[in-house]
């Protein structure tokens, strides 16, 4: 199987979507994609450089950044299905309301012309206030599955929410089968 594998800013996640990226290249050819976030920003989570040398030695090839590299993903159905893990508020944000503006957008929106599953790995820190109602219209939408999430500190980040990335093989699997994985949400 194909999966195409895109990760978004959400740079203190990184640990555990690298993890998922590892335990899903056991079994499966995988496309890294990046945002432009994740392909320039150096943090304390680690340099821009050093993610992408990470996806490309679990990948074997390097993340493709660009909207040009991403487009025919849908024409030439690169992918039986497309994970977003991280997927930040600002990126459920433009998929809730098609905008299709970055390499991750634009991923999505030309995997879904043939009806594949999108898998959502959430990671926000206003899931339970601006971007709740981008999760609600996502969530209602054809061929998006989430992968299950709960508040990741509810003292001190009450409105905070992040995907148990752990769940992202369990979650593809279930989206293959055109099922939403639960309980959702943690």
């Amino acid at each position: 199987m194909t999966i195409g594998f895109a990760m978004c800013g959400s740079l203190c996640t990184y640990t555990a979507a690298f993890a998922a990226l590892e335990e899903l290249a056991k079994y499966n050819t995988i496309i890294p994609i990046f945002s432009p976030a994740s392909y320039t920003i150096d943090s304390r989570f680690g340099t821009a450089e050093s993610h992408i040398q990470k996806a490309t030695d679990i990948c074997g090839q390097p993340p493709l950044h660009t909207i040009a590299e991403v487009e025919p993903i849908g024409p030439k159905k690169l992918l039986d299905a497309l994970i977003v893990a991280p997927c930040t508020g600002n990126t459920l944000a433009k998929l809730a309301h098609s905008i299709a503006d970055t390499p991750v957008t634009m991923a999505v929106k030309s995997h879904l012309r043939n009806s594949r599953p999108v898998i959502i790995a959430v990671s926000t820190n206003d899931a339970l206030a601006g971007a709740a109602e981008n999760i609600g219209r996502l969530m209602g939408k054809r061929n998006y599955y989430f992968v299950p999430f709960g508040q990741d500190d509810p003292v001190k980040k009450p409105t905070s929410m992040v995907a148990d990335f752990t769940k992202i093989p369990q979650t593809l699997e279930a989206a293959l089968q055109g099922r939403q994985i639960q309980p959702v949400i943690l």
